[in-house]
């Protein structure tokens, strides 16, 4: 069925449900889990030292996200690979999701409230139209 399984985290409330659905898919089929984040780009413009530590800040709060995710796969006794990069967050997921060759990628909706919940967050619709295997969207908690 599955034997690799994308899972893409953000600092959003949906995070810890994806999570949480991708772990039991990863138990359940045996699957490695690869947990990607991407945070943004970093204007080379800042120069130095500006460049470093705003890089360096950067994979310190994308570690604090991954990091304990991670863990949790682990304890389970599931295989998991964290990866972090710079860019925009559905090109990370697709780059590593062909990468990788992954069987499924797993991630959240977007958090929206009224109308704007009808649709899926941009980095959502642009994964499931380039993605060249199964999405599967996890709707977070209902926002007030």
């Amino acid at each position: 069925m599955f034997k690799k399984i994308l899972v893409a985290v953000d600092c959003s409330p949906a995070a810890e449900k994806t999570v949480q659905y991708a772990l039991d898919l990863a138990k359940l089929t045996q699957a490695q889990a690869i947990i990607v984040h991407a945070y943004p780009k970093i204007p080379d413009y800042l120069g130095e030292p500006n460049l470093s530590q705003t890089i360096a800040r950067h994979l310190e709060r994308a570690e604090s996200l991954v990091n304990p995710f991670a863990e949790r796969f682990r304890a389970a006794g599931v295989d998991v690979i964290p990866e972090i990069l710079e860019g925009p967050p559905a090109n990370a997921i697709l780059r590593v999701a062909n990468a990788r060759e992954v069987d499924l990628i797993v991630m959240g909706a977007r958090g929206l409230g009224s109308v704007a919940s009808l649709l899926l967050g941009s980095v959502s619709q642009k994964v499931i139209a380039h993605a060249k295997c199964p999405v599967l969207v996890i709707h977070g908690p209902a926002e007030a």
